[in-house]
């Protein structure tokens, strides 16, 4: 099985801020797989298909950010997913806009979605690709998190998205990590 959560938050107002670069990654991934349609339950909207006879989950939390664990926690244990089949992907302040980075494992780094998972589901041992949204200059955290780029940021953006797709895919149809990162990284 292979469970694929975007962390963002949920509701119009958050659409298509930085924080929310996970949920733009799964709504492109609902595209590319051709899924049309998601399930709310387990405090998550999520869709779950096959590819090459591996059962692939698409997720996005619906417990804003912060509190992003809660649903994964839940999905794990429902589906009974091991850690070793989580991708979570997350944006990133410390990389510049649209830059793409797979880990497999480590701290939180400072992002609440990512240290809730860790908090709820016990281990720092998971994967995550990372999409750059780089750190405000002249504003804080909160507000550059949560509104949109601007015109000519977004292009940056969503090739990042794209790029993150790519390793997505790849990751489902059985790529090891260490090749991802030699690849993508």
């Amino acid at each position: 099985m292979k469970l694929i959560v975007g962390l963002g938050n949920p509701g119009k107002k958050y659409d298509r801020t930085k924080h929310n670069m996970g949920f733009m990654t799964i709504d492109k991934l609902m595209d590319e797989y051709g899924q049309t349609q998601m399930k709310k339950d387990f405090e998550a909207e999520y869709c779950k298909f096959m590819v090459d006879g591996e059962t692939v989950f698409l997720v996005k939390p619906l417990t804003f950010m912060n509190e992003s664990g809660r649903a994964v926690n839940f999905l794990m244990g429902y589906f009974q997913i091991q850690p070793d089949e989580l991708l979570v992907v997350q944006d990133d302040l410390d990389m510049a806009i649209g830059k793409v980075r797979l880990r497999t494992k480590g701290s939180a780094g400072g992002h609440n979605g990512i240290k809730s998972i860790i908090s709820c589901i016990g281990t720092k041992d998971f994967s995550r690709i990372k999409i750059g949204i780089q750190h405000p200059a002249k504003q804080s955290v909160v507000n550059w998190v949560l509104t949109p780029f601007t015109k000519d940021q977004e292009p940056v953006a969503l090739s990042g998205i794209d790029q993150a797709v790519e390793m997505v895919k790849d990751w489902v149809s059985g790529t090891s990590a260490d090749q991802l990162m030699n690849k993508y990284n």
